[in-house]
């Protein structure tokens, strides 16, 4: 059954956004894979009723939202794609950004989600991911020996440290919310030099925590990591801890 039987003609003042609604709903009722091809804008167009600008509108918008790759050329047209997490980070920072968040609580956030990914990496992680994860550490020391530290060093850290939990949708949330949750806003207080030889020596100590399997050690120096600087409610502590 080809794509457009799925699809019905649109009305009203929004008709764009009434197709980016229809296509989305084929795309989560798995009507619609990655890879697989829309019909035409002509025949899209007859389908919905509208004129092909109408049809371009609502592809543009589907390709911002990283669910359609639009190709130029004979073998060209709108393809359904996965979303990447750059593009699902930058939806995510938009929404972030419009409101006002302390950076306690974008501390307490990170929490909830790595705690979560630590807990998984402790069942899974392999010899080969705390080889990568010493390999980082040893960048990272060496950068900052040199008073060349960069903060990227933290967020690849941070990716690895998600990859060993051997789970591709936990990678892609880890690195969707590296930026939006950005450690900047709750470093701000912290000495530059000093925030990064902290951060370093964090890090270093988790990988052999890690690499004894010793989940309390694991988890305290994670929690002291991400909530270092931050005045954080008793109860907080109390409930990620889970004492």
């Amino acid at each position: 059954m080809s794509v457009s039987s799925y699809l019905s003609p649109v009305t009203g003042t929004r008709m764009s956004s009434e197709i980016v609604s229809q296509v989305i709903a084929l795309i989560r009722g798995g009507r619609l894979q990655p890879g697989d091809r829309l019909p035409a804008e002509r025949e899209l167009a007859e389908t919905f009723g509208v004129s092909r600008v109408t049809v371009r509108d609502a592809l543009r918008v589907l390709e911002a939202m990283g669910l359609v790759d639009i190709r130029v050329g004979s073998a060209g047209g709108a393809f359904v794609t996965t979303p990447s997490p750059s593009v699902v980070g930058e939806s995510l920072s938009n929404m972030l950004f419009m409101g006002t968040f302390e950076p306690e609580q974008i501390a307490e956030t990170r929490l909830v989600v790595e705690l979560g990914i630590l807990d998984l990496v402790l069942e899974r992680v392999t010899d080969e991911d705390i080889a990568r994860l010493r390999d980082l550490c040893r960048q990272s020391r060496e950068k900052l020996e040199q008073d060349e530290y960069d903060t990227k060093l933290s967020v690849q850290f941070h990716a690895e440290l998600a990859r060993a939990a051997h789970n591709p949708a936990v990678v892609m949330l880890a690195e969707t919310f590296s930026g939006p949750l950005s450690m900047a806003a709750v470093r701000a207080t912290e000495v530059r030099r000093d925030a990064h030889k902290r951060t370093v020596e964090e890090h270093e100590a988790l990988v052999e925590y890690l690499a004894d399997r010793n989940a309390e050690g694991a988890r305290d120096v994670l929690i002291t990591h991400l909530l270092r600087g931050r005045d954080m409610p008793a109860s907080t502590a109390r409930l990620l801890r889970k004492v």
